[in-house]
């Protein structure tokens, strides 16, 4: 059995500050490390993170319009977070555009779109050979990425990347048995197979039963 851990600091600390800090509240808020009702101050904010008012306002009204934060007149602002109903709604969600997504990519991939998949997968199987998960849980990421790029609809590729986002730390925290990495490679290998034979049907079934595992997998139902 691998324990596996989810780590992004790297990657938070790496962005501007008005990004870095939304992104440290966003998994402080979705890890439970800010409780649901919790009051959040600005200037509870501003020492806890170690930054001005200006980035703590950015980053509150976003957190307002993700659904994380709720602010209430006069009283001021309070984490919301994730129930495990939204995270029920939001994989079925994911799971529609995914489907949608891997269909349009499909039809409308360029040549360097194609080249920068069957990059990536070989990646994972690179990653998949040496049973690094932390490596190879990144790369999944930009193998949904490329997916999206070639899908070629923006509104598409801001709801998924952002789906992606909040999904990522849903048992972030887990359990993978010795065959983890081999089964999310084959059911990749589905996927990009898809790909190769430019064959949206199986391109769709293949991402729909990734999808529904990779439920199974985070939510351990």
């Amino acid at each position: 059995m691998v324990l596996y851990k989810f780590s992004d600091e790297t990657e938070i600390s790496n962005a501007p500050l008005s990004t870095s800090l939304l992104g440290k509240l966003q998994k402080d808020i979705l890890t439970g490390k800010l409780k649901p009702g919790q009051k959040l101050t600005e200037q509870q904010l501003c020492k806890t993170y170690g930054v001005s008012r200006t980035p703590v306002r950015e980053a509150l009204r976003q957190l307002e319009t993700d659904g994380l934060v709720e602010n209430i007149l006069n009283r001021g602002a309070f984490v919301v977070g994730m129930t495990d109903q939204d995270y029920e709604d939001m994989f079925e969600l994911r799971k529609a555009y995914e489907v949608q997504a891997v269909k349009w990519a499909i039809e409308r991939i360029s040549e360097e779109e194609m080249d920068r998949l069957e990059e990536t997968f070989e990646f994972m199987e690179f990653y998949t050979m040496r049973n690094d998960i932390d490596k190879m849980l990144t790369i999944n990421t930009g193998f949904h990425q490329v997916i999206y790029e070639a899908s070629h609809n923006k509104m598409l590729k801001k709801l998924l990347s952002s789906y992606q986002n909040f999904l990522k730390y849903k048992g972030a925290e887990s359990v993978y048995d010795d065959n983890y990495l081999t089964t999310v490679l084959e059911e990749h290998r589905a996927i990009f197979k898809a790909f190769k034979d430019k064959d949206t049907k199986a391109g769709a079934l293949a991402m729909e039963i990734h999808i529904n595992r990779a439920k199974e997998r985070r939510c351990g139902i």
